[in-house]
This record gives C-alpha cells, structure tokens and sequence, in this order.
C-alpha cells in the first residue's frame, strides 16, 4: 500500500465519513498521574492530536486534566476511549460512558470501543451482552455524543454475532499487530467490510527492538526501529498507536514518514512469528 501521508496529524477516513489521525498516541499501562498527564501534554504539544484510553487503563482522569490544560480546542483532538469488561449490557453500558465523559473533561467522544468481546464475567452471554452494550453506542452515536462507534479484540465470530441485532456496523476494530502479529483472518474479514483496523501495541511491548532483522532495516532505511514497524503498520493500511513516556521517543516516533518500505522488507517484517509473543485468545481472557 501507498502511504501519502506526511504527518502524525493527516487521516484516515472511516466508513461513516468521519476523518481520524493516522498516528494515536497509545496510553495502555501508563500510570495515572504525572506520568500520563506529561506524556499526553508532551505528545499534544509535538503535534500528535489522536489521544487512545480505556476505562482498564484508569488514566482518564489525568489525560483529561492534560487536554484541558493544553488549551487546544477540544475539536482539534481525536478522544478515544473504551467500555470497561465489567460494564457490558445497556445499563451499565450508559454509565460508564457518562463517567469516561466526566473523567476526560469532554461532552462527546471520538471514538468508543468495546474493549474486549468475551469478558469472563459475561461468558455465559457475550452475544447478548455485546449487543446491549452496542444498542447503548448507537444511541449515543446517533445522539451525536459519539463520533465513530467500535470493538477492540474483536475476532469474525465476535463481528458476525454482533451483526445479529446491529443498525451500524463498527467502525473501527483494535487489535494487537506487530511484526510478526498480522491476525491474518481478522485483518481480512475487516477489510472486506471497510473497518478500520487500528494496531495496538505496534512495538510488540518493547520486544521488537531486539529483533535482528529490525535492526537491520534500520540501518538499510537510516531510521530507528519504532519508525519502521510505525511505516510497517501503515503501509499495511493499519493505523498504528505507539506508545511511549519518554518525551524524545514521543517526538522522534512522529518521524515515521518520507520513506518506503519494499515488498520484500514488508514480507520480512511479517513473517518474524513469534517474535513479539502471540496475540491472546479473546475467548480465553481471564478479565
């Protein structure tokens, strides 16, 4: 795939229409506090306008003080967050979407996702579940508190049950793509039906850079290794999340673009299995 893209702030463009930077800036296990509230105002303040959470991250609180405190208007700001596994169904479902609203300082969102399909307190009704909790998105999204509707984690099963009782399809599904993490069948399924595939944790938690192979590319492109796997992700047509809470990697990850990946580097990166570990089964999850 071609990529045109020359900035962290230029963008994809979803089923519904609506426009999402092409680079996020990922907070999974950044600690609530100093830590998110300085990367997320170090990251703003480099030029990235795509923040990601979740409720299981608990950070909102402090990424929201951070966008506050960025005086930069709300509608510059592209606001994910995530249903929480313990809040499935309708009702909870609206509460906790009206506390993540409280806790970002915000009066709509971006961006909601399920985070997980089969949380193992719903496993005996996931389907059911899923669907509750996607009827409490299409309010909202209808509402217009909600720009984009998705999933996170989701497999084709997950997507085909959901589909049972859905108005709106998602928009976007979250999972984990790394070197050597292509998900091969869900990538496809999602690109055939026009969802946005976002890649979580686009460094394998930090494993790629001791790959060999990476640091070889590295050095062929003259550019560092978190840059490659971010132009590996969108050359894929994936959208990449990089996450970091050291200000220079912040600034130098924005730097993934003016170059091209080849095929054949493109195919290396892919076939590194089991580099960064295996993605785990999400209907096995023990949360």
């Amino acid at each position: 795939m071609e990529v045109n893209f020359t900035n962290v702030q230029d963008s994809f463009i979803l089923n519904n229409g609506v426009k999402i930077p092409c680079v996020g800036f990922g907070t999974w296990r950044v600690k609530d506090g100093e830590e998110a509230y300085n990367s997320v105002r170090w990251a703003l303040d480099a030029g990235y306008r795509h923040i990601d959470t979740a409720t299981a991250y608990e950070n909102e609180s402090s990424i929201g003080k951070a966008l506050k405190d960025s005086g930069i208007e709300r509608k510059e700001i592209f606001i994910t967050t995530k249903l929480g596994n313990s809040d499935h169904g309708y009702k909870k479902t609206v509460a906790a979407f009206n506390k993540s609203l409280e806790l970002l300082q915000t009066d709509y969102l971006d961006l909601y996702l399920i985070h997980w399909p089969n949380p193992i307190m719903f496993r005996d009704n996931w389907k059911n579940a899923n669907a509750e909790s996607w009827k409490a998105f299409e309010e909202f999204y209808e509402q217009g508190k909600i720009k984009a509707i998705g999933v996170s984690n989701f497999w084709e099963h997950h997507l085909d049950a959901l589909k049972e009782n859905a108005k709106i399809l998602p928009q976007v599904n979250q999972i984990r793509l790394c070197p050597g993490e292509t998900q091969d069948n869900v990538v496809k399924y999602c690109k055939e039906k026009n969802i946005l595939l976002e890649a979580y944790s686009p460094f394998g938690a930090g494993k790629v850079f001791d790959v060999p192979e990476l640091q070889n590319l590295a050095k062929k492109y003259e550019k560092n290794i978190a840059q490659i796997c971010l132009m590996w992700c969108l050359q894929n047509g994936f959208l990449p999340l990089p996450k970091s809470v050291t200000k220079e990697r912040i600034i130098s990850n924005m730097d993934c673009f003016g170059f091209t990946l080849s095929e054949e580097d493109m195919n290396i990166i892919s076939g590194l299995t089991g580099v960064c570990g295996m993605t785990r089964n999400p209907d096995l999850t023990e949360f």
